[in-house]
């Protein structure tokens, strides 16, 4: 029987975040203006953003055995994680070096870690949890053919499936005709669309031949374009919120996190967004993607 739950199957991070001017030149050591540690990787940052809006979240993927593993699990569980499926590995945790700019752009390195344990075997352990999970998360962080086989899985089991394909990696058509919701970023549209979306206009010039691939749903997020949903029939443009970005880890986390606990307590697909929106536009207002995340109290005062 379906319970108000969402599963995020996905990566854990130790993230270092360096608040700095700007980028290094090739040969020269920079010193940054401020250095920061948090919780990442986009399934814990969608995971932690369902949670503390309240959502009955589990996350299943994998830490380390040093104890950038440890950090992450104390981090998840206090933000209201179930972390039942979060599994403790022989080596090295998943990291995350950021570098965040002055203008709130980022650019980030990581170390797949213990994420790429991940295997289809732990998959089939999920059964029970499947059968109870009315919304299934993922994304591109763990290997391919395990996002696939879990998407196999949940459509088996009736969840409604979001996928956030990110980072962009080919993927069987088949299995992306299985999702519900498709939500990405203009490089990655760019990359499934095989046409070029930078902006709202190109966004919505594509989307019709991206949609053609997935289910239901698709969403295009356009940084402070705010974001454009395409149902098949209407495309919806939302604004994002006016703030003063200090950077901006986590914020498509934020938003998926959001848009899916909206869903998932029955609101309507403009509505979601909308507070999607607004959970975003919070976060990238703070350092940190996972502390930076709002309750839902915050993004009711927006």
């Amino acid at each position: 029987m379906k319970e108000n739950i969402i599963t995020v199957i996905g990566s854990l991070n130790f993230d270092i975040i360096f608040k700095q001017k700007r980028l290094a030149e090739q040969g020269e050591t920079l010193t940054a203006d401020s250095m920061t540690t948090a919780g990442g990787g986009k399934g814990a940052n969608q995971a932690v953003q369902c949670a503390k809006l309240g959502a009955q979240t589990y996350l299943v993927g994998a830490v380390g055995s040093d104890a950038f593993g440890g950090y992450l699990m104390k981090e998840l569980q206090l933000y209201g994680v179930h972390t039942d499926y979060v599994q403790t590995v022989e080596g090295n945790t998943g990291i995350g070096v950021v570098n965040a700019l002055e203008d709130g752009t980022l650019v980030a390195t990581i170390s797949t870690g213990a994420n790429y344990s991940l295997n289809k075997s732990r998959i089939d352990e999920l059964e029970p949890l499947l059968k109870r999970s009315k919304v299934v998360i993922l994304q591109l962080e763990i290997p391919i053919d395990v996002v696939e086989y879990a998407i196999e899985k949940a459509s088996q089991n009736d969840c409604y499936i979001i996928l956030n394909a990110a980072p962009a990696a080919p993927i069987s058509h088949e299995v992306l005709s299985k999702v519900n919701c498709l939500v990405v970023n203009e490089p990655e549209a760019t990359y499934y669309c095989g046409a070029a979306i930078s902006d709202l206009s190109s966004a919505q010039q594509y989307c019709e031949k991206l949609f053609e691939k997935i289910k239901d749903l698709l969403i295009i997020t356009l940084g402070k374009g705010g974001s454009l949903i395409y149902n098949g029939d209407e495309k919806m443009h939302v604004k994002a919120i006016e703030v003063k970005a200090k950077e901006t880890t986590g914020a498509g986390d934020s938003y998926i996190g959001a848009f899916a606990y909206m869903l998932l307590e029955g609101h309507g697909i403009k509505e979601a967004a909308l507070f999607a929106s607004r959970a975003a536009g919070l976060t990238v207002t703070k350092i940190g993607g996972q502390p930076a995340m709002p309750t839902k109290a915050e993004i009711e005062q927006v």
